[in-house]
């Protein structure tokens, strides 16, 4: 690989620091080829992050086109041009852009692909001079790499392959190649903010510096584009390899075969996926696109080549600009909850072979104690190690929709009852209480996350008794009875200045503390909110309200009419609720911080919390499950109407007045990530629902135990990770320990005592049940431990008093 331009070093190593860009994808795409591991995001006109060869690896950063001419005129079609995206097919992820130019001086359309035979983006550009001549002006582009998450510790130069000049750069493994159909007028390779050549463009209109290599640091590569004769079209390659040479190679043949023949392959097998599935005629013409079909698109594209099975959370980094190689994760990471979530939006649209390779992935990525971990990278390699018990509570739910939508045989259900039976373990040792709750927050009682822990004990005590294990199904069921009956002793605050001021005995709070050491009321102990600073970094419980409280009805725990659910969707409504212009949408809680600065300066780990379009699917849902499907359907509408013009729905939108400087316009996307899987994963469950007139991924073994049985519980349970402090009278205490124990216990101040020995139920939980039903109210059951494996007592006594039901529903942990 010779350098064809004469030079020195480019001054300015290692260049400034890099970021990365604009989370506003207006378009993604893949070839759904196995060879061709390459997946491209656009936005603002112009091609972002590649991603090779897999889709949490970003490779560069952007890659745009200058125009000048030599009296002076300078334009970046990105920031000058006024931008239109439109599908080349419906349903498939292959673009027309026309970027027209802010004062009419020319319009630059392209077409976007990337080649199925190898991991090749191809842009077939056409340039149209709209005043003056073609001649009068000069085309150039400007790609930055950012190979392996880095845009630090790129090398670049200027070489050829097979004797066609080329641009190539390389970092830790991988490499780029960059070429045209048309040759190059000059090329250069520089270090960025210093001697890259986009400040060399903008301040002399050409070229005039030419690096021929930028070592180690971050780089740009540009070239000057040599109009053909009779024509402004030409087509640019930007393909991937090992070295520089397998990348160069890659990139001529896909010029040689031509975009024509890659885009036919492209648009017919992406064409032939979407016509397999359920047929998917968009429920209104909300925009100009087949919603459900995009939606459907943007599921499978993100979902990994080398992992089959895993999907990443989006193609963005939220509030990429302001983010550099110390946020290598951004979204292109695989949370186990998104997962779960796209997965039964695949489900939703008839998509069963895509269903069953998440259920393979999640089945190869828990880990050996039962649990998933809050987000990894494809090879399932933590990235951060929080604990959230939705997270491994969740992929039991799937199997059990899996099974229910025709994905799984009765053979396929029973492989997954090893991976059920260890996350239904993980749940009883470690539950009800999560150290974070699904937003990846707080420890504490969540309305989401034990309702998704009840519903997924259920499903597994199912499969156990398919299994033949009615030991392990019966406690699973009796575990699922005991915390559905303290749901409301645990997060249903009353008494309150909310229950006063707004006329309700009630409602559910956002999260709330473990214990009340103070014996006071558990809800008015305080409860960390992230994302803000210091002075407002805690809160009462009884003074948070989220719309997490509406997963009680999703998951079958609550009737969709119960005066409870009602009361807190008043508060919901009354302190979460926006109206943008296109409909309502709903923040996650009051006080979050995870958003913009009301400035609009990016989330820099404080901000403003923003409303979030998938809250409004969420509603849609329970609006459905309440009776009201008109409502449902109008807030499916003003879901696809949060999308942009390439159909992106976004993690947040702005709910402030417009600050167009920051493009920042009230009910658009805000900064953080677009698209956003889970989204669109609720935008086709809610399609689904209203097509079938019921709540899609709803769980009937809850509905039926608690709504149509009302089934309760006779039991209070003891452990050492939740310790009640009351048992109502006429009920079984039952003491929990992860060990074999002998419980050493007495009901009259030890002037009597018995011993009970544990029973292993080969789930990590060893159980013993205290003949305490006919103890009257105000006796006290004082026990301790014995453990014989290690031939020690706790040396610690413990109580629990008798009460009467309604003092014992107000009181324990």
């Amino acid at each position: 690989m010779n350098d064809t331009v004469n030079g020195g070093a480019p001054p300015g190593w290692p260049g400034i620091p890099p970021r990365w860009t604009s989370s506003a994808k207006t378009g993604i795409g893949t070839a759904l080829s196995g060879r061709s591991p390459l997946w491209f995001t656009l936005s603002h006109g112009i091609v972002n992050e590649l991603y090779y060869p897999r889709i949490d690896r970003a490779c560069i950063r952007d890659m745009g086109l200058i125009v000048t001419d030599d009296h002076g005129y300078r334009s970046e079609e990105k920031r000058d041009a006024a931008h239109h995206i439109a599908y080349l097919s419906s349903g498939v992820p292959a673009y027309h852009l026309a970027n027209r130019c802010n004062v009419g001086r020319y319009q630059i359309d392209k077409e976007i692909v990337t080649d199925p035979l190898r991991p090749v983006l191809l842009q077939r550009t056409s340039f149209t001079a709209l005043t003056a001549a073609r001649e009068d002006y000069h085309l150039f582009v400007v790609l930055a790499p950012h190979l392996a998450n880095h845009g630090e510790g790129n090398t670049g130069w200027l070489g050829e392959y097979k004797g066609v000049q080329m641009l190539f750069a390389e970092r830790a493994g991988s490499a780029l190649a960059l070429a045209c159909s048309v040759p190059w007028r000059n090329r250069s390779v520089g270090y960025v903010g210093v001697s890259d050549s986009w400040k060399d463009i903008v301040a002399h209109g050409a070229m005039s510096w030419s690096y021929p290599r930028a070592e180690n640091g971050n780089i740009a590569l540009a070239a000057e584009i040599g109009f053909p004769e009779d024509t402004g079209d030409f087509t640019l390659a930007v393909a991937f390899g090992a070295d520089a040479a397998e990348a160069g190679h890659r990139a001529l043949a896909a010029l040689e075969d031509g975009f024509d023949a890659a885009c036919t392959a492209y648009v017919e097998r992406w064409a032939a996926w979407q016509g397999a599935l359920t047929p998917l005629t968009a429920a209104e013409p909300v925009t100009g696109l087949d919603m459900p079909r995009t939606s459907a698109m943007v599921l499978r594209t993100h979902e990994a080549l080398s992992f089959s099975g895993g999907l990443i959370a989006s193609l963005s980094i939220p509030w990429g600009f302001n983010k550099g190689d110390d946020d290598l994760g951004g979204y292109h990471l695989v949370w186990p909850r998104d997962l779960v979530e796209a997965a039964g939006g695949l489900l939703a649209i008839g998509a069963l072979a895509e269903a069953r390779r998440v259920l393979s992935y999640l089945e190869a990525t828990q880990d050996e104690d039962g649990h998933w971990t809050q987000n990894m990278w494809l090879d399932g390699v933590p990235y951060w190690n929080g604990i959230q018990l939705d997270e491994t509570a969740l992929p039991i739910l799937l199997v059990d929709l899996a099974f229910r939508e025709g994905a799984l045989t009765p053979v396929q259900r029973a492989r997954f009852w090893p991976m059920v039976r260890r996350a239904a373990a993980y749940l009883v040792c470690h539950g009800p209480v999560s150290p974070q709750d699904r937003w990846e927050e707080d420890a504490g009682y969540s309305p989401f996350t034990i309702g998704a822990e009840i519903a997924a004990l259920l499903v597994a005590a199912d499969l156990a008794d398919a299994e033949r294990e009615p030991d392990v199904a019966t406690y699973l069921r009796d575990t699922a009875d005991n915390w559905n009956a303290a749901i409301d002793r645990w997060m249903y605050a009353t008494d309150t200045d909310w229950t006063t001021r707004f006329s309700i005995d009630g409602y559910y709070v956002r999260v709330a503390p473990v214990s009340d050491e103070s014996h006071t009321s558990r809800f008015a102990e305080s409860v960390s909110v992230h994302n803000v600073d210091a002075d407002h970094a805690s809160c009462a419980a009884w003074d948070l309200v989220s719309p997490d409280a509406l997963a009680l009805v999703r998951f079958g725990l609550r009737g969709g009419n119960d005066p409870r659910i009602a009361n807190t969707v008043h508060l919901i409504d009354t302190f979460l609720r926006t109206e943008t212009p296109v409909g309502p949408a709903w923040h996650r809680y009051n006080g979050d911080g995870y958003g913009e600065h009301a400035d609009g300066t990016p989330f820099d780990g404080t901000g403003i919390g923003r409303a979030w379009p998938l809250l409004t699917g969420e509603r849609g849902h329970y609006e459905l499950a309440a009776g009201r499907a008109p409502e449902a359907r109008s807030l499916l509408d003003t879901l696809a109407a949060f999308a942009n013009e390439g159909g992106m729905i976004p993690e947040q939108v702005w709910d402030a007045p417009d600050i167009a400087e920051r493009e920042l316009f009230f009910g658009r996307a805000a900064g953080s990530a677009m698209p956003l899987v889970w989204a669109h994963a609720e935008y086709l469950k809610l399609w689904r629902s209203l097509r079938d007139g019921r709540v899609f991924d709803l769980p009937p073994q809850p509905v039926q135990r608690y709504l149509q049985e009302h089934t309760g519980s006779p039991y209070a349970v003891w452990r050492f990770n939740h310790r009640i402090r009351a048992i109502a009278a006429g009920n079984t205490l039952r003491i929990e320990t992860l060990a074999p124990a002998t419980v050493h216990w007495s009901s009259d101040e030890w002037t009597t005592a018995q011993d009970a020995g544990t029973r292993d139920l080969r789930l990590g939980i060893h159980i013993v049940d205290l003949p305490t039903e006919s103890l009257p109210v105000g006796a006290t059951i004082v026990f301790t431990h014995f453990w014989p494996d290690v031939d020690h007592w706790e040396g610690t006594d413990f109580s629990v008093e008798v009460v009467a039901a309604r003092a014992a529903s107000r009181t324990g942990s």
